[in-house]
């Protein structure tokens, strides 16, 4: 049962456990920060979980900015709005606040108050992006929901307003120094959001599991984070007020965080366009796509494929690891259905007018050059055909 709060770090520092929100005034005193700007979104400035946060900063007279206009799907102008606000208050500190779309911006936040320029020109698929060398503000991460990992990341995902594209951002300075999980903060999601950000946090550690590189920490951590979706996801799902599902379900989504520095695959490439063209949210997108994915790529990796059928229960030892490899497939579409996920993206609004493209966006995407099995264009068009 999971009741105390404890630290880790892997590299960041991590405060994790109910009410484990209630240590941020020690925490930033340790970063020698005083006055952070908290970089959400709309939605969330309205919920007990945010008023929770700043009470505890209230009750310790600590001042603090609020730069509530981060959008679904992160935009450019968002960060530039919210380096104005960080500039006019005179804050020390970037706390994000929220899913991954508030995290990402966060990130993104501190490489332009640290190092000035716009989005576009730290562009890491552009043939010569600006060094990110720092110094950057000090960044503390509080996710509320279980699914990006966002917290312990390097990188951040923008959407360009003008090329309507997500641009990557990603180095080693952009880690935040502090990531406080509260499992506390996540009972109060929604059924439909535990379940797209969790199986987000499962095709993380999927997608990292099978990227064929050479890792074997990433394997193991993506393995451990694969298990505890398995076993509590569904839990969290149908039972909010269930700590223990909850907190474990936040190490899964740090886990796949933490082993996707190995890379991702053709899933998160097909994620990223639905969601720059359809809007789609990034969760859900990945959550309906990753078992045609999987089906694409059983005959490469049916070996981590039956590690996966296996924490599901499976009796692997009864069949071959192409069986093994079918039976994980399954399972994943039998945990979409349980949780509520539709089967297919028709069913959350997408067209076959649409299929171009997104197919073209994710041929750009260059998550699935690290696809456990190699893919084309129209591999990835076909995929999509399949999904919809």
């Amino acid at each position: 049962m999971i009741t105390q709060i404890t630290r880790f770090s892997f590299p960041t520092q991590i405060v994790f456990g109910p009410g484990s929100i209630k240590e941020l005034p020690q925490e930033f005193a340790a970063l020698g920060a005083s006055k952070p700007l908290i970089v959400t979104d709309s939605a969330m400035v309205k919920t007990a979980a945010f008023a929770s946060i700043l009470q505890v900063l209230e009750n310790n007279d600590i001042p603090y900015e609020v730069f509530s206009g981060v959008q679904p799907n992160p935009h450019d102008i968002d960060v530039e709005q919210g380096v104005a606000s960080y500039a006019a208050a005179g804050c020390d500190l970037i706390v994000g606040v929220g899913g991954g779309s508030p995290m990402d911006a966060a990130k993104a936040l501190a490489v332009l108050v640290g190092q000035g320029g716009a989005i576009e020109d730290y562009d890491a698929q552009s043939a010569s992006p600006e060094p990110i060398t720092g110094p950057l503000p000090p960044i503390v991460m509080i996710p509320t929901t279980a699914g990006t990992g966002s917290e312990v990341g390097k990188c951040a995902v923008i959407t360009s307003t003008a090329q309507g594209r997500k641009i990557f951002i990603c180095n080693p300075l952009m880690m935040p120094s502090r990531a406080v999980l509260d499992p506390e903060l996540t009972v109060s999601l929604p059924p439909h959001l535990t379940a797209a950000t969790g199986m987000d946090a499962l095709t993380h550690n999927i997608e990292s599991l099978t990227a064929p590189l050479f890792h074997p920490m990433c394997d193991a951590v993506a393995m451990k984070g694969i298990e505890l979706a398995v076993n509590y996801l569904s839990r969290a799902v149908e039972h909010p007020e269930d700590i223990e599902a909850r907190g474990y379900m936040m190490l899964s989504a740090m886990m796949g965080a933490v082993a996707f520095q190995k890379d991702l695959g053709a899933a998160h490439s097909l994620s990223h366009a639905l969601s720059a063209v359809c809007g789609l949210q990034h969760g859900l997108a990945n959550a309906i796509v990753l078992p045609f994915v999987m089906d694409f790529n059983k005959t490469v990796c049916a070996k981590e494929y039956a590690l996966i059928a296996r924490e599901f229960g499976v009796p692997i030892h009864t069949m071959n690891e192409a069986e093994a490899a079918e039976a994980a497939v399954a399972k994943i579409r039998e945990l979409n259905a349980k949780i509520g996920i539709p089967a297919a993206l028709g069913a959350v609004g997408v067209t076959a007018q649409q299929l171009a493209e997104i197919s073209s966006k994710a041929f750009r995407d260059p998550c699935h050059l690290t696809n456990a099995r190699s893919c084309t264009h129209e591999d990835l068009e076909g995929l999509l055909k399949q999904a919809l």
